[in-house]
C-alpha cells in the first residue's frame, strides 16, 4: 500500500466568476479565489509553506509583472516562497504539476496555486497581438498568423483527412453552452443551436465566432496537500493519481501531422501509465477547447474514441453530460471562459468538484475519476492530471 506521505491531495478549490470584470483589478481578482480556496479548505496563511502564481502574459494584458511575489504580499503570505509560471495557455495546468512535484519531492507540504489573468483592458487587437507571441513568432506571427488562423488549419485539415463536417464541429460549442448554464462562474450561461453557430461571422474558415473562447477575466486557485496531513485540515481530499506534461513545435509546419496532437498523446500514455488506469476508466473529463477543432482531436488522442471519430463522437452525443464520456460539463472554455492564467486551474477545480460529488445541477452522477487537459499554444504543451476520489 503506498505510504500517505508518498501522495498528493487537492483539498481546496476556489474560483472567481469568468467574464469581463472592468470593476477589478488583477490583484482583487486572484485575492478573490484564493480567499475562497482557503476557505474551502479549512487551511490558513500560516499553514501553506509554497505558492506557485499562474499567468501567460499579465505584463501585456494588466501591465504587471512579478505576479508572484505581488500575490504573496497581497495575501499576506511573506515570505514564502512564490514563483511564477507561464506555459502559454497552459500555464495552469504547469503550475499545478510545480506544485505537486514540489510536494512529492518533499520540499513543500501545503501548497497554493493560483492563476489569474485580466485580458479586458486592452483593445482587441493588442490582445490577439499578445497572444500570438505563444505561437512560433518568426514564422507563424511576423506573417500575420493568429491564434484562429492556426487552428482552423488543423480544422480544415482533419475535415479533408476525416470527413469532419461542419455540423460536427458545430456540436462542440453547443454543447458547451448547454453545460455553461448550470455553472454560476461561467461567461456565458446561455443555449445556442447548430443553426446559430454556423449562421455566426466567420473568424477563419471554417471557424466562426461561436467555435471561439472569448476574451475573459478570472482567476481560479488550488490547494494541493501532502496526504498524511489531509485530516488535518477540513477541505475534502480528492487524489492526484498522474501529473504529466509533454511538448511539441511551436510552429505547425514543422509537424509532421496536422490531425493529432502529439503532446496530447504523449502526456496521456504517461498518465494513464501512471494512474494504472485506461480510457475507458474515466468518468468525467475537462478538455481544453479554446477553438472547437481542439476538442475534437483531443477526444481522440486521449483515447476516448478511435483517430478521426471525434466528430461523429460528439455528433452523437458520446461526450454529452448524459453520454458515455462527458466532457467539459463545466461549459469548457468555450462557454465558461478562458482567462488563459486560470484555465488549467479551474479545470482541475471541476474535476475536484465533480469527484465531490457537490456540482449540483452539472453533476455526472457516480463520477469516481476524472481527466484535466491543458494546452499550450497550438498544442505545443499538454499536461493532464488524473484525479481519484478514493
Amino acid at each position: 500500500m503506498t505510504d500517505p506521505k508518498d501522495r498528493v491531495a487537492v483539498i481546496g478549490i476556489g474560483q472567481t466568476k469568468f467574464g469581463e470584470q472592468w470593476d477589478k483589478s488583477i490583484r482583487r481578482i486572484t485575492l478573490t479565489a484564493a480567499g475562497a480556496c482557503l476557505v474551502d479548505a479549512g487551511v490558513s496563511g500560516v499553514d501553506i509553506d509554497g505558492l506557485y502564481v499562474s499567468n501567460t502574459s499579465t505584463s501585456s494584458f494588466s501591465k504587471q509583472e512579478h505576479q508572484a511575489a505581488l500575490a504573496a504580499d497581497s495575501g499576506g503570505l511573506l515570505p514564502i516562497a512564490s514563483t511564477e509560471v507561464e506555459a502559454a495557455c497552459a500555464s495552469g495546468g504547469v503550475a499545478v504539476r510545480h506544485a505537486y512535484m514540489a510536494i512529492k519531492s518533499g520540499e513543500h507540504k501545503v501548497v497554493m496555486v493560483v492563476g489569474c489573468e485580466k485580458m479586458s483592458d486592452i483593445s482587441e487587437r493588442e490582445i490577439a497581438e499578445t497572444l500570438m507571441s505563444a505561437a512560433d513568432r518568426e514564422w507563424e506571427g511576423q506573417i500575420g498568423a493568429t491564434f484562429p488562423a492556426l487552428f482552423a488549419l488543423l480544422a480544415r485539415r482533419h475535415m479533408v483527412h476525416y470527413g469532419t463536417t461542419d455540423e460536427q464541429l458545430a456540436a462542440v460549442p453547443v454543447k458547451a453552452h448547454a453545460n455553461a448554464v448550470n455553472n454560476p462562474y461561467a461567461q456565458f450561461r446561455f443555449k445556442i443551436g447548430i443553426d446559430q453557430v454556423l449562421r455566426s461571422a466567420l473568424v477563419a474558415d471554417p471557424l466562426r465566432v461561436f467555435h471561439c473562447a472569448p476574451i475573459s477575466d478570472g482567476a481560479a486557485a488550488l490547494i494541493l496537500c501532502r496526504g498524511d496531513l489531509v485530516e488535518k485540515f477540513s477541505g475534502e481530499p480528492i487524489w492526484i493519481n498522474a501529473s504529466t506534461q509533454a511538448s511539441d513545435t511551436l510552429a505547425l509546419h514543422s509537424r509532421p501531422h496536422l490531425t493529432t496532437f502529439r503532446a496530447v498523446k504523449s502526456a496521456a500514455k504517461q498518465a494513464y501509465a501512471k494512474a494504472k488506469v485506461e480510457p475507458k476508466d474515466l468518468d468525467v473529463i475537462e478538455i481544453h477547447d479554446s477553438f472547437s477543432i481542439g476538442e475534437i482531436i483531443a477526444t481522440e488522442d486521449i483515447g476516448l474514441v478511435e483517430k478521426g471519430q471525434g466528430g461523429p463522437a460528439i455528433e452523437e452525443g458520446y461526450t454529452a453530460m448524459d453520454g458515455e464520456k462527458p466532457v467539459n460539463p463545466s461549459g469548457g472554455l468555450k462557454a465558461k471562459g478562458h482567462p488563459v492564467g486560470a484555465t488549467g486551474i479551474a479545470q482541475v477545480g471541476e474535476i475536484v468538484e465533480q469527484l465531490r460529488h457537490t456540482a449540483g445541477e452539472r453533476q455526472i452522477e457516480g463520477a469516481q475519476i476524472g481527466l484535466a487537459l491543458n494546452l499550450g499554444g497550438t498544442g505545443s504543451t499538454a499536461v493532464i492530471h488524473i484525479l481519484n476520489k478514493e
